[in-house]
């Protein structure tokens, strides 16, 4: 049987790995042991807050609604509560931008749920 040079797809792997681990300090960007762990650890991380900033963003919108409700005149969860009422079906994210960005808009539309 003929003899199997490996030499390519390992020099190919870690071209990846070390590619992936540019911009790292010290070894982690040179050596590829421990350029491996440091991408294996940014991409744990990456998922991580991947996922994190979805909560980040909700909490934000809540307490951007919240301080627009609050100024006319009206609490976050009495709001919440109307609107489900109401089958109105806006999500949190549209109107926290509809309060920063057309507070007159948004005075109406929250005097029409009240």
């Amino acid at each position: 049987m003929p003899r199997v040079k490996r030499g390519v797809m390992t020099k190919k792997r870690h071209k990846n790995v070390l590619q992936a681990a540019k911009g790292y300090r010290w070894g982690r960007k040179n050596l590829f042991t421990k350029a491996k762990e440091a991408v294996i650890k940014a991409g744990k991380y990456a998922r991580r807050d991947r996922r994190a900033k979805k909560r980040t963003f909700r909490s934000l919108w809540i307490t951007r609604l919240n301080t627009a409700l609050r100024l006319n005149g009206m609490m976050y969860r009495q709001f919440i509560a109307l609107a489900k009422t109401k089958n109105i079906a806006l999500d949190r994210k549209v109107l926290s931008q509809m309060a920063m960005e057309n507070p007159d808009v948004f005075k109406k539309f929250v005097e029409s749920i009240k």
